[in-house]
C-alpha cells in the first residue's frame, strides 16, 4: 500500500560546523551536502589564494580586498572575520531566500564567525563543534593535507588551542574520531533540530485543517 509522507511547512536553519584547521569540518561538510538532500551549503567570500582543485562558486567566491570591504560597505554580509591574513564571509542575500524556502544552510565557519551570526540569527541558528581525538592526531592530519607550508601548519597548530576553548560556546560538540560516526552523529542532531516546533511554520495552518476535518 502506497502511503503519502504529510509535510508541514518548514522554516530552514543555518547550520554551523566548526573546528580547528584539521579536525574535519570541510571533509564532513561535503559529505553532509551528499546525503542531505535538504541542505545546501553557504559559499563564502575569501580573499585567500585558491588551493589546488578549488573551484570559485563551488568552494568559494574569491575576490580581493577591495572587492571584499564594498561588501562590508553595503551591508550585504551576514559575517565576516580575519583568519590567518586572510578574509572571510557569508553573503546575506542567499542564505535568507533559502531559509524562506525550506533550505538548510551549512556554514563551515570559525568561531568567530559564528558568534558574529549569533548575534543578527540567533532563532535561526544551531551551532556544532568538532573536536579531533587527541593532539596528535590533529597535527597528523594537517600534515598529510599536504596543503600548507611547514610555517603555516605550525602557525594552525598553535592557533587550535584557542579555537577548542571556545568548544562550550556551542549548542553540541562532536569529536571526530571516526568519520562515518561523527557524520552520523552530525545528521542526528539536523534530524532533530528539524522538529522543533518553532522551525515547522506550517504548524498553524495543518492543525487548523485537522481540527476542522478538512
Amino acid at each position: 500500500m502506497n502511503c503519502t509522507l504529510t509535510k508541514v511547512k518548514r522554516r530552514g536553519m543555518m547550520f554551523v560546523l566548526s573546528s580547528p584547521s584539521g579536525a574535519g569540518k570541510t571533509t564532513i561538510s561535503r559529505k553532509l551536502i551528499d546525503l542531505e538532500p535538504d541542505l545546501t551549503i553557504s559559499i563564502s567570500l575569501t580573499t585567500r589564494k585558491r588551493r589546488p582543485g578549488e573551484v570559485s562558486g563551488r568552494d568559494y567566491f574569491f575576490v580581493d580586498e577591495e572587492q571584499f570591504s564594498q561588501a562590508i560597505t553595503d551591508k550585504n554580509m551576514l559575517e565576516y572575520a580575519k583568519v590567518f591574513g586572510n578574509y572571510y564571509g557569508t553573503p546575506k542575500k542567499p542564505v535568507e531566500e533559502a531559509l524562506t524556502n525550506g533550505f538548510d544552510v551549512l556554514f563551515d565557519i570559525d568561531w568567530q564567525g559564528t558568534q558574529q551570526l549569533g548575534s543578527v540569527a540567533r532563532g535561526d541558528l544551531v551551532t556544532v563543534f568538532l573536536l579531533p581525538p587527541d593532539w596528535g592526531e590533529l597535527e597528523r592530519r594537517l600534515i598529510a593535507r599536504a596543503q600548507d607550508h611547514k610555517d603555516v601548519v605550525d602557525h594552525r597548530m598553535s592557533r587550535a588551542e584557542e579555537e577548542m576553548s571556545h568548544w562550550a560556546e556551542y549548542d553540541y560538540v562532536v569529536v571526530n574520531d571516526d568519520l562515518d560516526h561523527a557524520i552520523s552523529e552530525i545528521r542526528a542532531i539536523l534530524k532533530a533540530e528539524r522538529l522543533k516546533r518553532t522551525r515547522q511554520v506550517g504548524l498553524g495552518d495543518f492543525v487548523k485543517k485537522v481540527i476542522q476535518r478538512q
